[in-house]
């Protein structure tokens, strides 16, 4: 992931490399206090999805694994 923005309350935002030119994918970024966040490359505006750092861990931990194919 790649930088691309930092938003009004500090998080710098991060770009999946597998996004189409940062434009259809979702961005990851950090919010303080070890919570992350993600939210749509299409319409950033539109909210965050707020993670606690376990369940940011597991959900890292699942993707590594291969547990959340299709």
């Amino acid at each position: 992931m790649t930088p691309t923005a930092r938003d009004s309350k500090g998080a710098v935002w991060h770009t999946s490399t597998y996004s189409n030119n940062g434009s259809g994918c979702i961005e990851r970024g950090r919010l303080g206090g070890g919570r992350q966040g993600v939210r749509d490359t299409k319409d950033r505006a539109r909210g965050v999805l707020t993670f606690e750092a376990p369940a940011w861990a597991s959900f890292v931990a699942a993707a590594q694994r291969g547990d959340l194919t299709r």
